[in-house]
């Protein structure tokens, strides 16, 4: 139950993907939310600050879930190998953009060589700053990387939900309980 199978994923797998959704759709929403604060707002200097600290851990918890990644079976995929070549090239490209957010995310907060703050636990240094246009630059990748990854994972929702409603694929609800990790369905053999 804690590790996959060729079935169906394990509990570590489950915890870390909507953990990583919820903590993703909360960054863009806070992201969006605080570029609009003024000077003078109450929230001015805390909303970036949850949103660094939050990041931060993101940051890790994706290490954390592309190491045990390494480690684990895939779960096989159900449909179409179009649709498993798709999911595949999909999967990839969410891990790409998330780390890209994450990555350009640090640029810009260690632009002047300050480190990250996170929620007053511990200091990530700024290893790489002092860079031309480097905040800039770096908020024009994290703005449009986040605007894609946010596309994208409503376009994994919506094929994880049409492979669950119009298909009756275990998709869905392999990715809710570990339960279907160890049984595998008899249609798939």
């Amino acid at each position: 139950m804690w590790g996959n199978t060729r079935s169906g994923w394990g509990i570590i797998s489950i915890v870390l993907h909507w953990l990583s959704a919820v903590a993703i759709i909360g960054l863009f929403i806070l992201g969006w939310w605080m570029t609009g604060l003024g000077y003078y707002d109450s929230w001015y200097n805390q909303a970036p600050w949850i949103h660094r600290s939050i990041g931060v851990l993101l940051f890790f918890f994706t290490l954390m879930r592309l190491t045990w990644r390494l480690f684990q079976p895939t779960p096989h995929a159900e449909g179409s190998r179009f649709e498993a070549l798709a999911a595949h090239i999909g999967h990839i490209a969410l891990y790409v953009l998330l780390l890209s957010v994450m990555v350009s995310g640090y640029l810009i907060s260690t632009a002047k060589g300050s480190g990250i703050g996170v929620f007053g636990w511990f200091e990530v240094p700024a290893l790489l700053y002092g860079l031309p246009n480097q905040a800039s630059l770096a908020g024009d990748i994290h703005w449009y990387s986040a605007l894609a990854l946010i596309v994208l994972a409503a376009g994994h929702s919506l094929a994880a939900l049409k492979h669950h409603v119009i298909d009756h694929h275990k998709t869905f609800v392999r990715m809710l309980t570990p339960k279907y990790s160890h049984h595998v369905d008899e249609s798939s053999q």
